[in-house]
Parts: C-alpha cells; structure tokens; sequence
C-alpha cells in the first residue's frame, strides 16, 4: 500500500515548475541513518544553468573538487581520494559532460565543462509518507530527526487517514500535514508546514534509547554540500521505477508499472518475479520516463536541443 502511495503522491506532485524524486538519503554524519520517502526540488534563479550541464546526476566529488573551467588540474591534486576511486569519480563525471579530460606529460588532467552554478536550488522539501496513522512506526522519531537537522526547507507528513488533533500532537509542530487520496490525487492541506533552517547549525540525531538519545552537531556549510548532493540525485534519478521484465507488465500513462492480471500498480521489487505464480518473463515495457520527465517537470532531457526552459510562477504544491 505505501509503495502505491508514494508513486500516486510523486505522479500528482509533478509541475513543470519543480522535479520530484523518492528514496533519498538525507544522513549527513550518519549516511544511511535517514532515508526521505518523496523529495520534492523547486528551480533557484541558476537552475537553467544547471540544466543546461547534463540531465544526469553529476558526481557529488566532482563538483566539490577545486576544478573549474579554466587551468585544467591534474587529477592526483583535485581530488583526495585513493587513485581507482578518483578515476571512476573522472570517468563518471566525463561520461555526463561535466569534466574534460586529457594528458599532459603523460599525467590525466581535467577541467570543468562549464562553472557549476552555486544557487540553482530554490528549496527542497521532504514529505514522509505514512498512509495509515494507525500503524505509525517510527514515524515520530523520523519526523524529529527532520525538524531537528533543518536539512531541508520543509517537511511534510502525507497520509491517506483520518488526521485527529492526537495525530498533530505526536509529531513537531514544524512539521506539515497533507491527507492525499491516491485514488483520486486530491490533497487537503491539514497543516502548513513552518520553514526550517537549512543555513543554520543543526542537530543529527543518531540513535534514540531508552534513557539517552546520541547526536551530532552539524554546521551550516556541513548542510550545504549535503543540500547539493540531494539535489543532484534528485535531479538525476526522477520517481518513477524501473517495470518488470513480464509480459503482463504495462506501464501507467503518467508511467507507473502495472500488472495486468492482478489489475493494479505494483512494487517490481517486492510484487513480481519468479516468486510470482502469474509471472511470465519478457522484455520490460517501455514506460516513456524521459519523455514524461522533460514534459511534465522542470527537468531537462536533452540541454543540446533547445537548452532549458526557463522557471517563471513558481507554485506552492497547489
């Protein structure tokens, strides 16, 4: 049920004036302490330079390393990582346009294609999906996790459920509440989220016990390379999965996988394969991502063409 949730709220969330994406994780001293269900990034006035780069994800060391578009920089000084690690960094960064590379007295050296833009990111928020309230989970704990880091502009709790004034109480006051209909796609505002801190200290909390809760203070510039990493991922990786490789496999018109004989949206991870007793193997069926991608969302699929599309009237979810 959550897994269906979640592709109807990224299906319905989806503007030509944001990129929604899932799965991400938000962790900074601890990086698989936090994964983000939906995030949901809006364009900052550099965000068409940034489109105009690469539809990919760009290496997060790659745009962190001391390499711009002028002197190129021998690979052994710009970055400080072991030399296979730092030639796969250069490799993937080439294949996606952001790095030149060439030799010079027989040493790899690269430069910037272009200057990476340092505020192409208007706001990102978060939205933790829980549809039903009477099986929260961990659910509070996530939720003070986010409103104490102030990693992202906002966050927001979305559920298919009933929300009670208990409900509100159980949770940050900072955090907002959507009741989304996935069957529908109708969303009622329960609670505006407050604005978080993103640009001040924060505190990571990395495990709760009975009687002592362990955190980490983090600092604002800590944040910031941590903002741009899931910006980046964001950017490149979408919401949308990967079909089954099924023959009763079809794809959603706004893309989400769909079985044909149990007559719903499923998760290909969890619901098909060999496990399955109606499973068939064939081909995946073409979902058309980067094409609703470019469409639908800000995302730019192919920056040689006509170059990005330029952000006006930025919405508020509405």
């Amino acid at each position: 049920m959550e897994f269906r949730f979640e592709l109807s709220l990224c299906a319905a969330l989806e503007s030509p004036d944001r990129v929604v994406s899932r799965q991400l994780g938000s962790g900074i001293t601890n990086p698989g302490g936090r994964i983000v269900d939906v995030c949901v990034l809006t364009p900052g006035p550099e965000f068409d330079r940034r489109a105009a780069i690469t539809p990919e994800r760009i290496p997060a060391p790659a745009i962190e390393a001391s390499i711009g578009p002028g002197e190129a920089v021998p690979v052994a000084d710009a970055f400080d990582l072991p030399p296979d690690r730092a030639a796969a960094i250069v490799d993937r960064a080439v294949d996606v346009g952001f790095l030149e590379r060439e030799r010079r007295d027989g040493r790899p050296v690269v430069r910037a294609a272009a200057r990476y833009p340092d505020n192409w990111i208007g706001s990102l928020t978060a939205i933790e999906n829980k549809p039903d309230l009477g099986t929260p989970g961990d659910l509070a704990a996530q939720l003070r996790y986010d409103a104490a880091l102030g990693l992202f502009d906002e966050v927001v709790l979305a559920t298919a459920s009933y929300v009670t004034r208990a409900h509100l109480n159980r949770i940050p006051d900072a955090i907002g509440v959507w009741r989304f209909d996935p069957g529908t796609g109708e969303r009622e505002i329960i609670r505006e989220p407050e604005p978080l801190t993103p640009d001040e200290p924060g505190v990571e909390v990395r495990e709760e016990r009975a009687l002592r809760t362990d955190v980490a203070f983090v600092d604002p510039s800590a944040k910031a390379r941590k903002r741009c990493r899931i910006a980046e991922r964001a950017y490149g990786k979408g919401w949308r999965p990967t079909p089954p490789g099924c023959s009763h496999a079809i794809a959603t018109e706004d893309g989400r996988p769909y079985c044909e004989c149990f007559a719903r949206v499923i998760d290909p991870g969890r619901d098909c394969g060999v496990d399955c007793a109606a499973y068939d193997a064939a081909d995946p069926p073409e979902t058309g991502a980067p094409r609703l991608r470019d469409e639908r969302t800000a995302w730019v699929a192919d920056p040689d063409g006509d170059g990005p599309r330029q952000q006006s009237g930025l919405s508020r979810f509405l």
